[in-house]
């Protein structure tokens, strides 16, 4: 029998992704702010129920942090709690709940190399959305059905290619203009085709644990990524790092899911590859006017 799927925050990255991967295996419903309000608590108890879905993956954020963004950052504890929890608090409507954590709930002034999930609770985030979080790991490593699939860095074909590093990054080598970074950094890139079959394992299996890194392990530099996009192009084009000193890396340690999932993640030249390639058949697609760097 075909299991329903049900995915908050369609109009988001990640929603739009699962959705396009799973519509031919599952029967996936996506909802978008305008379809329901998470904020309406009653609301979304009743959509839960009408829909009857199998699984609930949880992928809307309030997320202040783009440029471009209207949403207040005073706002950011509060709507993150609350979306979550108006989903969660429904769990016997559903066999399981998947959401998306971060590595910004160890706490990110307490970042360190390949973090693993002991790291977790070392601190208390100070920022909004990390402690937002923190907040849903601690419900979710008590609950009965939940499951946080932690994301570090994540990169993908349907990604804002406006200002996200991997996509901005191919869409400039694209049109043939040189790639800025601001700030050089180390972080633990992971491929959206990845992550959704990770998505697809916890559909299919029972885990073990309720919160598992979901990473590749390895921390890439933003500079030698750009050199490989310029290297798959097969352009001469330019690097503009506005500051090459690393500050930090923001990494984590996977073993526990991969261990148990027995996982391998698709080389990372060749997801470079299709994202170059994908933008590239897209580019009629592109504004590069509206690049925000």
């Amino acid at each position: 029998m075909t299991k329903k799927i049900l995915v908050t925050g369609g109009n988001g990255f990640i929603a739009r992704s699962l959705v396009e991967k799973f519509k031919d295996r599952y029967d996936v419903v996506a909802l978008n702010r305008k379809s329901l309000d998470l904020l309406d608590s009653s609301r979304v108890c009743e959509v839960i129920r009408q829909n009857k879905a199998d699984i609930v993956i949880h992928t809307a954020t309030y997320d202040a942090a783009p440029r471009f963004s209207t949403k207040d950052p005073k706002q950011v504890l509060e709507q993150n709690t609350r979306m979550f929890f108006n989903v969660a608090r429904c769990s016997p409507y559903f066999e399981k709940m998947i959401y998306f954590g971060s590595g910004a709930e160890f706490g990110r002034e307490h970042w360190i190399p390949n973090m693993d999930e002991e790291y977790f609770n070392a601190f208390v985030p100070s920022d909004q959305y990390g402690f937002s979080k923190y907040v849903m790991t601690q419900y979710a490593q008590r609950s009965e059905n939940i499951y946080n699939l932690r994301v570090f860095a994540l990169f993908g074909e349907l990604d804002d290619w406006r200002y996200r590093f991997i996509s901005n990054a191919c869409c400039k080598a694209v049109f043939d203009l040189p790639i800025v970074i601001k700030q050089n950094s180390l972080f633990d890139f992971l491929y959206i085709d990845d992550l959704i079959r990770a998505v697809e394992w916890f559909i299919e299996n029972k885990p073990e644990k309720h919160v598992y890194n979901i990473c590749r392990g390895v921390a890439r530099e933003w500079k030698a990524i750009a050199e490989e996009i310029i290297d798959i192009s097969h352009k001469d084009l330019d690097i503009d790092v506005k500051n090459e000193k690393i500050k930090v890396e923001y990494s984590g340690d996977s073993s526990l899911f991969v261990n148990e999932a027995n996982f391998r993640f698709s080389p990372f030249r060749q997801c470079l590859k299709n994202m170059y390639f994908w933008y590239l058949h897209c580019k009629k697609e592109i504004d590069p006017h509206r690049f925000e760097y």
